[in-house]
C-alpha cells in the first residue's frame, strides 16, 4: 500500500518539531520545505499526477498538529509567524493555513481561523490561494450554519479574489460530497455572483455550475437557462461557460438555450447544421 509519508519522513518531522524553540522560525521553515520536497521526490512517478504538494501539505499538517500540541506549542502563534512572511516557501506558508484549519475544526474557535482565510484568499501566491480553498472545506462541512454567513460576506466582498475563493472552495469536489445532499448551501452562495463583472471569480462560477451539471442536471440547467435569458452579459457568459461539458452530450439543447448556431470552447467547435 502506498504511503505518502513514510517512516523516514516521520522521523524527519519528529526531529524537526523537537527543535522548535532552539531553531529560528526561518530555520524551521527551511527544513519544513526540505521535508516537503523529500516527500514529493519519493512519490513514485505513476502517482505524482494524483499526489502533488497540496496533498503533501494536507497530510503533513494532520501529522504535525498533534505533535505541536504535545510539545505545548501555541499553534496559532506558530502558524501566524510562518504565514505572514511572504518570503517563506509557498507550501510551508500554506501548511500554516492547514494548521489553523485543523485548530478550528477541533476547537470550534473559528473567528481567528476565518480571519486568516480572508487574508489567504487574497494572497499574492497562487498556490496559497488554491491550497487554502481546499483546506477550508472541512470547516464548512462541520460548521455549515456558522460558515454560511461568512460565505455570504466573502461572496459579496469588494475584493474579487475573496469572491473567487468563496466559489472555488465550495465546488462539488470529493471533499465537498456532502453538498450533493444539501445543494442549497452551495447554490445560495453561487447565486450571489450570477452577475459577476470580474473575470477571475466569474470563471469560477461557470466552472462550478459545469461541475453541478454532472451531479444535478435538472436543477443546474434551470439556473443556466435563467442566466442565459436574463439580459445580463455577465450572466450569459457564465451560462455559456457552464455548458462546456454538457455540450458534448446535448449540443442542440445548449445552442438553443444560448441562441447560438455554434458553440466554441477552447479547440472544440459544435455547429448546429452538423448536429441535426
Amino acid at each position: 500500500m502506498f504511503e505518502l509519508i513514510t517512516p523516514v519522513h516521520e522521523k524527519e518531522i519528529f526531529s524537526l518539531i523537537n527543535k522548535i524553540g532552539t531553531l529560528s522560525t526561518t530555520e524551521i521553515v527551511e527544513q519544513l520545505a526540505e521535508i516537503i520536497n523529500h516527500i514529493h521526490a519519493d512519490i513514485p512517478e505513476k502517482k505524482k499526477i494524483s499526489y502533488g504538494r497540496y496533498s503533501i501539505v494536507k497530510k503533513v499538517g494532520l501529522f504535525i498538529y498533534p505533535l505541536l500540541e504535545q510539545k505545548k506549542v501555541d499553534v496559532n502563534e506558530f502558524a501566524w509567524e510562518i504565514y505572514r512572511n511572504q518570503k517563506y516557501d509557498t507550501f510551508v506558508r500554506s501548511l500554516a493555513v492547514q494548521l489553523f484549519s485543523i485548530y478550528g475544526f477541533h476547537t470550534g474557535e473559528l473567528t481567528p481561523v476565518l480571519s486568516l482565510f480572508e487574508k489567504a484568499a487574497m494572497d499574492e501566491q497562487w498556490e496559497m490561494r488554491e491550497c487554502s480553498a481546499g483546506f477550508i472545506r472541512k470547516l464548512v462541512k462541520k460548521y455549515p450554519e456558522t460558515m454560511q454567513p461568512w460565505y455570504v460576506k466573502m461572496a459579496t466582498s469588494a475584493n474579487a479574489m475573496q469572491r473567487r475563493f468563496a466559489i472555488e472552495s465550495i465546488r462539488p469536489v470529493a471533499d465537498n460530497k456532502w453538498f450533493r445532499k444539501n445543494s442549497d448551501f452551495a447554490f445560495s452562495i453561487l447565486e450571489l455572483l450570477y452577475k459577476e463583472p470580474e473575470a477571475y471569480p466569474r470563471t469560477s462560477v461557470g466552472n462550478s455550475l459545469s461541475d453541478w451539471m454532472r451531479i444535478d442536471e435538472k436543477k443546474t440547467f434551470e439556473v443556466i437557462k435563467k442566466l442565459a435569458s436574463n439580459g445580463d452579459a455577465n450572466s450569459y457568459w457564465i451560462a455559456y461557460r457552464a455548458c462546456r461539458n454538457f455540450v458534448k452530450k446535448e449540443p442542440l439543447l445548449v445552442m438553443d438555450t444560448l441562441k447560438k448556431d455554434c458553440y466554441k470552447y477552447k479547440d472544440r467547435l459544435y455547429y448546429r447544421n452538423q448536429c441535426t
